[in-house]
């Protein structure tokens, strides 16, 4: 008898259409950033901004339709460079030029001239579809066009960018850098790439985020990717513990610190990401996959109805 073939990978079909489609791109080399662009003033899209003009030391635009949204996140801007300078981490010139690195505003035209674009708004696929549709309009022909999502298929995002599938010039600058929070601390990034991504894009991507001093790895375009999809479903196991009585949060967040050596327990965890984050991310992991182990914990649902949303909130399974 004769073994079977082995069937090929999400990731190993995609790539061999990316192959097929961009042969030509694919042998050129990552284009430089000279001008970025941050679309959300919030705590994952201002920690990108700041580390893109302290490490990688880009002029950064960042765009927010709240104005007081962008007040709030220069001054969270300010005080952890103000917290670099007292631990003499870095210089007060050094964090006074990083502060000039920065042009906020208001007005989305304002990406018309950056060579890379990051969105980080909430996970709202229609927000998401509507934002990239207005940046294919907007940046240059040349720009790659990033998205933060943490679970939102990157081939749909991309489709969202053309009203014509066979035409691949936005749709193939669109990808994923995912990363972590917060972002000034932790090293890793997702690099998610669409069925339309091209390898110029992807090692755009790359050489940038190791500009900003992260590590990258690599997800195929599957629902919750690589972080989320062992993440999340952790976190929520654990919320289900709460609510079924198993446990206390401390000793759910005890165990799990002092048992396994994380730094932070579930709990803790999702406070710091946000409840209503970890919420929408459970809905994409299991409406996409159909999966009941993905089902999200009833608790979580409630504590998003009642406000409770972690950290950001003032309140969420610990009072902040």
């Amino acid at each position: 008898m004769f073994a079977r073939k082995a069937q090929p990978t999400l990731a190993r079909c995609a790539q061999c259409v990316r192959s097929r489609q961009f042969s030509s791109t694919s042998l050129r080399a990552a284009a430089e950033v000279k001008k970025l662009g941050v679309l959300g003033a919030g705590q994952m899209g201002l920690g990108i901004a700041l580390v893109a003009a302290q490490r990688a030391k880009v002029p950064v635009r960042l765009i927010d339709t709240q104005q007081a949204s962008l007040d709030k996140g220069l001054k969270f801007r300010d005080r952890l460079l103000e917290k670099d300078v007292s631990k003499e981490r870095i210089s007060k010139d050094d964090a006074e030029a990083v502060r000039q690195r920065f042009t906020p505003s208001t007005n989305l035209d304002d990406l018309s001239d950056v060579d890379f674009v990051i969105e980080a708004v909430p996970e709202i696929p229609d927000l998401k579809a509507k934002i990239f549709s207005q940046l294919a309009k907007i940046c240059p022909s040349h720009a790659i066009l990033a998205t933060n999502t943490s679970s939102i298929s990157i081939t749909k995002i991309a489709a969202a960018t053309t009203a014509d599938p066979t035409d691949l010039s936005a749709p193939s600058r669109v990808i994923s850098t995912h990363f972590m929070n917060p972002v000034p601390i932790q090293k890793g990034v997702e690099i998610i790439t669409g069925l339309q991504t091209s390898e110029a894009t992807i090692e755009t991507a790359i050489a940038f985020c190791k500009a900003m001093g992260k590590i990258p790895s690599r997800s195929a375009d599957s629902p919750g990717f690589l972080a989320n999809r062992i993440l999340m479903p952790y976190i929520n196991e654990a919320i289900i513990c709460l609510e079924t009585g198993i446990g206390e949060k401390e000793d759910i967040d005890n165990i799990m610190k002092n048992g396994t050596n994380v730094p932070m327990g579930p709990l803790q965890l999702a406070d710091f990401i946000g409840i209503d984050t970890c919420l929408a991310i459970m809905r994409v992991l299991y409406g996409e996959t159909g999966d009941s182990k993905y089902r999200p914990a009833v608790l979580l649902q409630k504590m998003v109805d009642a406000g409770w949303l972690g950290k950001k909130s003032g309140k969420g399974f610990y009072d902040y």
